[in-house]
């Protein structure tokens, strides 16, 4: 397969260019069912690539271990060529067992990422949750120090707090947040996006499909297998998915308008939204991937962007993102 070429952007004024549309990579091993055919995954990943993607998001909670270790191998033919994101922050690799940000066990997981990701550099190296219990200099010194010895390129925050992010800045310049912001969770719009922009920090929103919903290919019959952490999600209840289908309702009229799929014009309303936002969503099916590249040709204009969001500001969406146990762990 010829590799196609995608446009880039830059992720804020420090951070690394990578295409425009990068691939979150979580469930191909962690969080929606069983893990892929490792073989099956490999030449997905490979594959990507090959269909221009140059930003590939892992972390060591995903498996746990085993999602770093399959990029490590798919992506070694072209190393130099990527940018990979991974991430600690969970004590022992386990989300379970709760957050653990301290400096040692921030080193500890950068070494043993390394030796996963066959790598001898974390290009962006993230903090999956923040930690109430270590301070934010702390936790940036930590890596401070890690990019000093070469051992990581960029610092990331994940679901962190505008506050959070002001302190891990003033020590060391945070170069991405990631966050999801999607059309169904907009709670980014308020603090998150005006602090970034002032920052200058880029900007990576996870789950920019609503964790699939967003696509119209869940409805309120749907029902998710064992390991499928949206069996737990209120948004997925039933009830909640029968209430919001309004918004998909909506976001297909749009669609359609623009001969595209909801999926598309989900994607390429995100992109509209600012140069330095680089989405990630995430899927194992090649027919799928090439849908969300397709959306790098879609063009919104302004007018565009206000309309859709005039069409879907009346519509209230149903249902906490997270079960409360998880919840209680974002945007601190």
């Amino acid at each position: 397969m010829t590799r196609t070429t995608v446009q880039t952007r830059r992720l804020g004024a420090h951070g690394p260019d990578v295409s425009a549309l990068g691939l979150g990579c979580m469930g191909l091993s962690f969080g929606f069912g069983p893990a892929e055919d490792h073989a099956r995954a490999v030449a997905f990943l490979r594959g990507a690539f090959d269909r221009g993607v140059t930003f590939f998001d892992t972390a060591e909670a995903y498996g746990p271990f085993t999602n770093e270790a399959l990029l490590g191998e798919a992506l070694a033919p072209f190393r130099r060529e990527v940018i990979i994101a991974t991430k600690f922050g969970f004590r022992d690799g386990k989300t379970q067992n709760g957050v653990d940000s301290r400096p040692e066990r921030i080193r500890q997981v950068a070494e043993e990422s390394l030796l996963r990701l066959r790598t001898d550099v974390i290009d962006l190296f993230y903090q999956h949750r923040v930690d109430p219990d270590v301070p934010m200099e702390e936790v940036a010194g930590a890596v401070k120090e890690l990019v000093w010895e070469g051992k990581v390129r960029h610092f990331g925050l994940s679901e962190a707090g505008a506050l959070s992010i002001r302190k891990a800045h003033e020590e060391h310049p945070v170069s991405v947040v990631q966050s999801e912001y999607s059309l169904w969770w907009r709670e980014p719009e308020r603090e998150i996006l005006p602090l970034l922009r002032e920052l200058e920090i880029g900007f990576v929103p996870f789950s920019p499909l609503g964790k699939g919903f967003l696509t119209g290919r869940i409805d309120a019959q749907a029902r998710f297998g064992e390991g499928d952490f949206r069996s737990v999600v209120p948004r997925f209840s039933a009830e909640a998915v029968a209430a919001n289908q309004g918004l998909v309702s909506r976001l297909e009229a749009i669609a359609e308008a623009h001969g595209a799929t909801p999926a598309q014009i989900a994607l390429a309303w995100l992109l509209a939204r600012e140069r330095w936002i680089v989405p990630i969503p995430g899927t194992r099916n090649p027919a799928r991937l090439d849908e969300n590249m397709a959306a790098l040709d879609i063009v919104l204009t302004p007018e565009d962007v206000a309309r859709i969001d005039g069409a879907l500001d009346a519509i209230d969406v149903v249902g906490k993102r997270y079960p409360d146990h998880l919840e209680s762990l974002v945007g601190r």
